[in-house]
């Protein structure tokens, strides 16, 4: 017997009323019913996996690893046809809906209340992904209108074909992120000489993020320890001097770390939006540069970069 979306339902369903009686009843079926679908399953893992007692049944050892590995898809499960049948409400009322797929970045907050200004009565669903092509396979499978992604200098992504793209930013220096008594955060721009010493940290999950650093380091002769794990994770150890990171250049600035140019830009990105055929790429497009806008002349230094590079993004439209 193959487990199923509905034995693992019927697991949780035990484990939550600690009865195979309620447990019935909550699932609408008869207790004499439930109890063959438990052995059977039971059966199928060669194990117990609850204790039937006096007051009720109580997962096993074995009983408590499956419920948690069971529960997340249970819940997914339950998420995915939800959203299934609002989409398809959606749908059948005629309602407009604009389904948004980013990368991380510091514009995304913005971007969406602009798209919600301009466009009143859409439903907008927004979602992040560290993979840039994972993002652009669901745009050309429809399951994202739009998608904002960004590619790493070096490492060049793939754009399925029929879909549009626009580029927002042809290359985007990234900054160096270190804490705050670092040596090299004395001055207003940092040689990466100045960083052959520390520790640097990247994700290994974004696209191209791993091999684009190393492509730097090893052109500057460079090769320092490198740590993987996620930006959150980077910021409190770059915080407590532990490492330094890569950052987005509109990276706000922080009492407790300091974010500084690269000498030559030797890191950067191309900032692109991808859409489907029939999504409103001109709306979209357009909340995006105008966030984008903000949060550069927010950023002191990268609006000063912007403006020596003589960049559009630097003045007001």
């Amino acid at each position: 017997m193959e487990l199923e979306v509905r034995h693992l339902r019927a697991l949780c369903a035990i484990a939550d009323t600690g009865s195979l009686h309620q447990a019935a009843r909550r699932l609408g079926v008869s207790q004499p019913s439930l109890t063959t679908q438990l052995q059977r399953i039971e059966k199928a893992l060669g194990a117990e996996l609850f204790r039937r007692e006096r007051t009720g049944c109580r997962p096993t050892l074995l009983g408590r690893a499956v419920l948690g590995r069971a529960r997340p898809l249970v819940d997914g499960m339950s998420s995915l046809v939800g959203a299934a049948m609002a989409e398809a409400e959606a749908a059948r009322a005629g309602a407009a809906r604009l389904r948004i797929g980013s990368t991380a970045s510091r514009v995304i907050g913005d971007w969406l209340r602009r798209l919600r200004v301009r466009l009143p009565g859409t439903d907008i669903s927004l979602r992040v992904d560290v993979s840039a092509r994972a993002l652009l396979r669901a745009v050309a499978a429809g399951r994202l209108d739009v998608a904002f992604v960004h590619e790493v200098e070096g490492c060049p992504l793939e754009i399925p074909d029929g879909l549009r793209q626009r580029v927002l930013l042809d290359r985007e220096p990234q900054f160096i992120s270190l804490s705050r008594d670092h040596p090299a955060a004395a001055g207003p721009v940092v040689d990466l000489d100045d960083l052959a010493a520390d520790r640097w940290m990247v994700d290994p999950s974004v696209d191209g993020e791993w091999d684009g650093l190393r492509r730097v380091l090893g052109a500057a002769g460079l090769d320092p320890t490198v740590l993987h794990g996620d930006y959150l994770t980077a910021a409190s150890l770059v915080v407590l001097g532990e490492a330094v990171a890569p950052c987005q250049p509109t990276s706000g600035p922080r009492e407790d770390m300091a974010i500084r140019p690269l000498r030559g830009d030797p890191l950067a990105v191309r900032l692109l939006l991808v859409a489907r055929p029939g999504a409103d790429m001109e709306t979209v497009y357009g909340e995006l540069e105008g966030a984008y806008r903000e949060a550069a002349g927010r950023a002191t230094d990268y609006h000063r970069w912007l403006l020596r590079h003589h960049s559009r993004l630097a003045l007001a439209p």
